[in-house]
């Protein structure tokens, strides 16, 4: 058995993000700590989905993240 989609029926924003959506997404990790994606949108006043926003904290947000060219 699947789980259900966490976006199918709530209405989420999608496309390019802004600075005061990373900022929230920030704030919040900091005072919570990573984990529980699927109700991190909600509780930090984000409308992304949950997977969005731990791959936007994985690959460009997380403290310590090395993007160094080859």
């Amino acid at each position: 058995m699947a789980r259900s989609p966490c976006c199918e029926k709530a209405p989420i924003k999608r496309g390019a993000r802004t600075k005061e959506e990373d900022h929230l997404l920030i704030a919040y990790i900091r005072a919570h700590g990573e984990g529980s994606w699927r109700s991190l949108p909600k509780a930090a006043g984000l409308l992304r989905c949950g997977k969005s926003c731990r791959l936007r904290w994985i690959n460009y947000l997380r403290p310590g993240l090395r993007r160094e060219k080859p």
